[in-house]
């Protein structure tokens, strides 16, 4: 096997993992919190923030002013997906996001998020 295709067999091996993430500001301890299938696109949402294009608006007006040393991302858990199962993600990962989003309330003050009524 020639070098290209072992390494085209060693990425589809490789295991996809995803959850929940935190981006905390350390200047103010102001906290988001997000889904991702894949923790690889937390890469993605650093360039929205860069770019000055994330969805949340609040997120990125304090990026622009404190800047990205001021901000730290986090994996704070893996959704565990067994094998011989049929898991639906999307419902998974949005159980998790809950979970987090009650444990640590970042509205208001304490984060970016709006309470939803």
């Amino acid at each position: 096997m020639d070098r290209k295709t072992e390494l085209k067999q060693a990425y589809k091996e490789v295991k996809i993992e995803g959850g929940i993430y935190v981006i905390t500001n350390k200047q103010n301890a102001k906290k988001f919190v997000g889904s991702t299938r894949n923790f690889k696109t937390i890469n993605g949402t650093k360039f929205t923030l860069e770019t000055g294009t994330h969805t949340n608006r609040i997120l990125q007006e304090e990026w622009k002013q404190f800047g990205n040393g001021a901000f730290e991302f986090e994996q704070v858990e893996i959704l565990k997906i067994s094998e011989n199962q049929y898991v639906d993600e999307k419902k998974e990962l949005e159980k998790l996001l809950n979970k987090w989003m009650d444990k640590l309330q970042p509205y208001g003050l304490k984060g970016y998020h709006t309470k939803k009524e």
